[in-house]
């Protein structure tokens, strides 16, 4: 075999330059784009600091990287049967689902969505899970099996810290809610209290998670070398099978385990500073513009919430530099925090996939902008920079992961809007893992809805093991 050098790998991470009328404009763009662009020895150094924040992650020191415990030892094992629910909470919009397996494989599904009014969202956490409680029971009865004993997985899509796999400590609220009174509360715990008021149901809440975890489960069921759990949406997080003997922080009593799900939370990895070397003004921008400021570093790099806005800030620039758009006067909305979103670049993107200008004709026309050819290709160009960057952080990662996982074959399950509709990303992240993890077998797969069903087969291994310790 042989192993790519880092000549090679330099050269893989270099985007297409830009080719423009004027060279002079064309030198200046790339001069401000420089810092974006990787070298090869920059991507070393990149995995460095993260295999160096896992390793304190995982020892319990300092680190940007919360190596959180999911508590869930196994995945499934193919003896599952039965009716399990998933209740799927992580904004405005929540799901109660019920899945039935048979032989470790969902053979139904039945789902129901619910909206949780903007009064329920603040104050007093008790009428939330009141409602949350009100709704299960209401899916629940409306299947007829309000009589039957029901598993339940908790998706609990907020920074929680876990001491089991049923107790999920609430750290902060984000997002639109804002009760207060559940902060260092666990959430299973408010949710069971809830039910038992009711007491119409047999629902037993069994575990909490969060959509990563989720993913790596349901990737489990289309592929059984699925070892790590990828989110490439609106966020960014990753999980991973670690070896039970490598984790320190274990709250429950030990039952031989041999790997266990780690949640790395990696949206915030940097937020130490550890990053600041790859750090543009761009990106300092990007970040002051955000809700959160000097939180989730690396979920601005390389997440949907923040691509768009990187590249708007960016775009801002050169037209404030008479380097684009020139002689343009409606640009008061291209200037505007927020108004290019990252599903526009996806857009973008494609024109470079079809050999074409049409899509960013249109997207620079929802401006008012009317392009001409030295724009749309400073525009493309601005767009596949940041991508590529947003792809070879997110392959640095998992290819460190698969290092670390020393596995014949890994297969990584990913969910989320960026990675299903990016028509690029795809392609350069299985270029630049290669690349960086030579040698290694692995292959990206697509497993949607690890909130969902992910959260109803965990809830399917917490019995199993349950009923084995008994």
């Amino acid at each position: 075999m042989v192993v790519p050098t880092d000549h090679t790998l330099h050269e893989a991470i270099q985007v297409s330059s830009l080719i423009l009328s004027d060279d002079v404009r064309r030198q200046k763009i790339e001069n401000h784009m420089a810092k974006m662009r990787f070298s090869a020895a920059t991507a070393r150094k990149i995995q460095d600091v993260f295999i160096s924040e896992m390793n304190k992650g995982i020892h319990q020191q300092s680190s940007s990287l919360q190596m959180e415990n999911t508590y869930i030892p196994e995945l499934l094992d193919g003896t599952e049967e039965g009716l399990y629910l998933a209740l799927d909470l992580g904004g405005t919009n929540f799901r109660v689902l019920l899945l039935e397996l048979a032989h470790g494989a969902p053979v139904r599904q039945e789902v129901k969505r619910y909206y949780i009014g903007s009064e329920l969202r603040v104050g007093s956490a008790i009428p939330l899970f009141d409602y949350l409680a009100e709704c299960v029971s209401d899916f629940v009865i409306s299947q007829g099996l309000q009589d039957v004993e029901l598993p339940l997985g908790f998706t609990f899509s907020f920074p929680m810290v876990q001491h089991s796999l049923d107790v999920g400590i609430l750290v902060t609220w984000t997002k639109t809610f804002n009760c207060p009174d559940a902060v260092n509360k666990d959430a299973v715990r408010l949710l069971r209290e809830a039910l038992d008021r009711r007491g119409d149901t047999k629902v037993k809440v069994v575990a909490v998670l969060n959509d990563t975890t989720g993913t790596l489960v349901q990737g489990s069921t289309l592929d059984r070398n699925t070892a790590i759990g990828l989110i490439l949406g609106t966020g960014s997080n990753a999980c991973y099978l670690e070896r039970a003997d490598r984790v320190e922080h274990w709250e429950t009593e030990r039952h031989g385990e041999r790997e266990v799900i780690i949640d790395i939370e990696w949206g915030a990895f940097g937020d130490n500073g550890v990053l600041d070397f790859i750090k543009t003004d761009f990106d300092r921008e990007n970040d002051a513009n955000s809700l959160i400021v000097n939180s989730f570093t690396f979920e601005k790099y390389i997440a949907g919430k923040y691509l768009g806005e990187v590249v708007r800030v960016i775009l801002a620039k050169l037209t404030k530099e008479r380097l684009l758009f020139v002689g343009e006067s409606t640009l008061d909305s291209l200037l505007t925090p927020g108004d290019l979103t990252t599903d526009l670049i996806s857009h973008i993107e494609q024109d470079a996939v079809d050999g074409g200008d049409s899509n960013t004709r249109e997207v620079l026309g929802k401006f008012g902008i009317i392009p001409d050819e030295d724009d749309i290709r400073i525009v493309q160009y601005v767009c596949q920079v940041a991508s590529n960057r947003a792809a070879l952080l997110v392959s640095i990662c998992l290819a460190s992961l698969l290092d670390r996982i020393d596995k014949e074959q890994v297969t990584i399950a990913v969910d989320g809007s960026l990675y299903k509709h990016h028509p690029r990303l795809e392609g350069w992240m299985k270029q630049y893992i290669s690349l960086l993890s030579p040698g290694r077998k692995f292959k990206l797969i697509h497993a949607e809805d690890g909130s969902g069903k992910g959260a109803a087969l965990v809830s399917a291994i917490a019995q199993r093991i349950q009923k084995r310790l008994k």
